[in-house]
């Protein structure tokens, strides 16, 4: 049976929320994020601040540069994750398999969902209708055979809108389809394709999976997956998880890599506190350069040490290249075991 899958995405979900409940704020750029003189970054804003080039992820203080009129507030998290259970019992009236990717979007496989004659089109629009009605919000959504289709066309008529990609014009969607807007294209690969004449969807059916597979690795079999349409993830209504981590962004760039080492071990209790003793099998340290550049490094460990943690963070350092770090980072790759073992520590 031919899938019907459905992609929700709230409209600029936090700075919506913020609007909504305070009417003064409509029609006016804001922003909900860090305070711009203290590294903060954007997480969301609404499309009057698009207009001046704000988006998600750029720090404050380019945002206000940009857009000095730029209303900035703090955010509210208790507050939208209240209003995202609403949502999300929206879902649950129209299917069991829900898989939410964050707060503000989510999967819904309707292919045995019998409302509105079975219409995915149909169940899409009732939704969204009952998102505005009982949340004063505006969500937007792609209705596709597959999950890859269905999350590129929701961004196809936003705000406030629909796209439906049918079966039969799946391979007519993707082939026009920029490859800069598929899932993991960046800009260092978008650039390496557009070197090699790849723009669109169509441009990579005459290559062969090994052809892409040598020149961009594991990823080269998705990309050559995507263009033609292909996605056989099911939706998965629980995931399991797969790391945990812990992050911060420093009030002042680091320097040395002794500096990266002492926030590192100041990191390490929250990590800990977050393992809960589970089980893990590899290290990640991630470090971010002033000039928001960053890298990661790797290790297999299944504890804690200081030899393990310096070995790892000296080949992150080692790219570092004079830049100074305004972020540190730590994360393990949890293990499959299902026994639950003692952390260990050896610092």
């Amino acid at each position: 049976m031919q899938r019907k899958i459905i992609h929700i995405d709230m409209d600029a979900f936090y700075a919506s929320v913020e609007i909504r409940d305070n009417p003064e704020l409509r029609g006016k750029a804001i922003a909900v994020g860090g305070k711009a003189d203290s590294r903060g970054v954007i997480s969301t804003c609404s499309y009057e601040a698009r207009k001046y080039g704000v988006h998600s992820a750029m720090p404050s203080a380019e945002a206000v540069r940009r857009c000095p009129h730029l209303i900035l507030l703090p955010g509210r998290m208790s507050v939208y994750k209240e209003v995202s259970a609403q949502i999300r019992a929206i879902f649950a009236r129209y299917s069991d398999l829900v898989e939410p990717l964050s707060l503000d979007e989510a999967y819904l496989d309707v292919t045995e969902c019998q409302a509105c004659h079975g219409s995915a089109t149909l169940i899409a629009e009732q939704i969204r209708a009952e998102i505005l009605a009982e949340t004063g919000l505006t969500a937007s959504a792609g209705v596709a055979p597959n999950k890859f289709l269905a999350k590129i066309a929701s961004e196809e008529n936003k705000p406030n809108g629909q796209y439906v990609v049918t079966p039969d014009k799946a391979a007519e969607f993707v082939s026009a389809l920029p490859l800069r807007k598929l899932p993991g294209v960046g800009p260092r690969t978008a650039e390496k394709l557009e070197q090699m004449g790849l723009q669109y969807g169509r441009d990579i059916l005459s290559w062969s999976l090994a052809e892409l597979s040598e020149k961009f690795g594991k990823f080269g079999h998705s990309l050559y997956q995507r263009a033609r349409g292909i996605d056989e993830r099911p939706v998965q209504p629980s995931r399991v998880r797969k790391s945990v981590g812990v992050e911060t962004t420093l009030a002042q760039d680091l320097r040395t890599e002794a500096q990266c080492s002492a926030v590192l071990n100041g990191l390490l209790p929250e990590l800990i506190q977050r393992l809960r003793g589970r089980p893990f099998k590899g290290l990640t340290i991630k470090l971010k350069f002033h000039d928001f550049q960053q890298t990661t490094a790797a290790g297999q460990a299944d504890r804690i040490s200081a030899d393990i943690l310096d070995s790892i963070l000296h080949t992150a350092w080692q790219r570092a290249a004079g830049r100074r770090v305004r972020l540190v980072g730590i994360s393990v790759s949890l293990s499959e075991e299902t026994q639950i073992k003692q952390l260990s520590l050896d610092l």
